[in-house]
């Protein structure tokens, strides 16, 4: 297990991905009898039925479909025919995933459902984004602080050394990142600032540590530098996860 250095971007409106992310599409919920009419659910139907409906033409319908016979059951939206698809609609049963098309409810249900789904369960219009597109909007935006990569990157294992040497130096940020990345607690601007203060006398103490430690820590150093100068002059908090 590692430990990462994350920012909290949506604190910016500089954040190329904020509009995407508070857009909120769909919440999943465990029971969707009161919603189905905004309900996502796939169309089954049973390996027995259809071989039922297909009779003599079962071995071509699989064939022409690109399905295999060891299946127990299919989904409509796999097979490959318009007219087998056409044929065995009657036949089929919705299987529903659980996710709520929040467009098509009321103001008011909507918050109720985002209320019932809670946090965890959300689908915003940033998830729905292609990754090579997420990647090349990381790339331009303000807050992709890691080189290009986006706003989380690596500290490093839980059992870093860092921390330990952080506190013979008296840097209590730096030193308390295990205890930060089990609690999720966020870092303010102002103490990214004295992140990055502490980052400074890291760099200078380092050699003082050896060569193993400057070779292994520098690089920490300069990303947690970096991070920090970035949310203290953008007024965006950090945290460690």
């Amino acid at each position: 297990m590692g430990i990462s250095i994350a920012i909290c971007e949506l604190d910016s409106d500089e954040s190329l991905c904020k509009e995407g992310k508070l857009n909120i599409l769909k919440a999943r919920l465990e029971d969707v009898s009161e919603y189905r009419r905004c309900a996502d659910y796939d169309e089954v139907i049973s390996a027995d039925d259809a071989k039922r409906e297909m009779g003599d033409e079962w071995e071509a319908f699989l064939k022409r479909n690109r399905l295999g016979s060891e299946r127990e059951n299919f989904l409509l939206s796999k097979m490959k025919n318009e007219e087998d698809i056409k044929r065995l609609r009657e036949l089929a049963y919705r299987e529903y995933s659980g996710w709520i098309d929040l467009n098509c409810l009321s103001p008011e249900e909507a918050k109720t459902v985002r209320e019932l789904a809670g946090e965890d369960n959300l689908l915003n219009e940033w998830n729905v984004i292609p990754m090579d597109e997420t990647n090349a909007i990381c790339k331009r935006c303000a807050m992709s602080w890691d080189k290009g990569r986006g706003c989380i990157g690596n500290f490093g294992p839980n059992n870093s050394l860092l921390p330990g040497i952080a506190d013979k130096y008296e840097c209590s940020i730096v030193a308390s990142i295990p205890e930060l990345a089990e609690t999720g607690r966020k870092l303010s601007p102002e103490e990214a600032k004295q992140l990055s203060e502490e980052c400074k006398v890291l760099r200078e103490k380092l050699p003082e540590e050896g060569k193993s430690p400057v070779r292994r820590y520098s690089g920490v150093v300069d990303r947690l530098e970096t991070v920090a100068d970035l949310c203290a002059s953008k007024g965006v908090r950090l945290y460690f996860l």
